[in-house]
């Protein structure tokens, strides 16, 4: 079985396997590079920025839109992601979400005073206390846009390389997304179900047909409780993430949020020996699980 190597210069060449997990010079810039120990895949073959293991991000300060870069191993820049948040757009639906929801407050508690003069009215006040927040939230995510993520070659926008869409703008308790490559053919989608927030955070990833590709999750179960009484503990405590095989135990990745002041992440799936999983959808993955979850 052959050993293909690509290096920063672009150049990619084959080995044979007996240099597999060897460093070797490349023939055109002579930079040295190790042997992969698997051989690529048709996915990973989608474009030689995705022909690795290990994927550092990092999220740029003083932003309006999430910004990341995507480094290889050496630090050399391969990807560049934007999230826009439309600021102006949802500080508009925050606002007439705010308008609205105390229009049906005081309409609300007013239809209440005046039963309760009545001999009722009790239960109504009530419900309009509870009711007044839900409002405030459906009204101001129906009235904002939605936030797809979108990936680039780099910060010039000029090649987009896969994207990940919100498929909707208001769902509970499940939220979804769409992974699309850059024709705009499905990839896979991505489900969050909120009410697993409440212990372990978790996400899953379904190919096109319905089949669980993997899923991710925080590290412990007792670290993730431990989050929720605690918090974040100074970074002590940071959320990290693993990623399963399937709908096995089996790990084959892990999404780790550095100790730096800055956000920085490692995306590692060097267990997914065989690169079962398309790397553009480990990068989506990761890049969800910071901005999906508000790291």
């Amino acid at each position: 079985m052959a050993v293909v190597v690509s290096c920063r210069c672009r150049n990619t060449y084959t080995l044979k396997d007996e240099y597999a997990g060897k460093l070797v010079e490349c023939p055109q810039c002579g930079a040295v590079n190790k042997a992969s120990e698997s051989t690529l895949t048709p996915k990973s073959q989608a474009d030689e920025a995705f022909n690795r293991d290990i994927f550092l991000l990092r999220q740029k300060h003083l932003s309006i839109n999430q910004k990341y870069q995507v480094f290889d191993e050496q630090g050399n820049p391969i990807l560049f992601i934007e999230r826009p948040t439309h600021f102006w757009r949802t500080l508009l639906a925050v606002f007439v979400a705010w308008v609205v929801t105390i229009v049906v407050y005081l309409g609300g508690m007013a239809v209440a005073s005046v039963s309760a003069r009545q001999g009722g009215g009790g239960g109504l006040a009530v419900f309009v206390l509870l009711a007044a927040p839900v409002v405030f939230v459906v009204i101001a995510m129906a009235l904002s846009k939605k936030r797809h993520v979108t990936f680039y070659r780099d910060e010039s926008r000029t090649q987009k390389m896969f994207d990940v869409l919100q498929d909707k703008k208001v769902q509970f308790p499940m939220r979804t997304y769409t992974v699309r490559d850059a024709s705009g053919r499905p990839l896979a989608t991505f489900k969050k179900n909120y009410f697993y927030n409440i212990f372990r955070k978790r996400w899953e990833m379904r190919s096109p047909n319905g089949s669980v590709i993997c899923v991710a999750k925080e590290d412990s179960i007792i670290l993730s409780l431990l989050r929720r009484v605690l918090g974040p503990l100074y970074g002590l405590l940071r959320t990290n993430f693993i990623i399963t095989r399937g709908e096995s135990d089996m790990v084959m990745g892990e999404f780790k949020r550095k100790l730096t002041i800055l956000d920085r992440y490692v995306l590692d799936l060097s267990a997914d020996r065989r690169r079962d999983l398309d790397r553009r959808l480990g990068l989506a993955l990761g890049v969800m699980l910071d901005t999906g979850e508000r790291r």
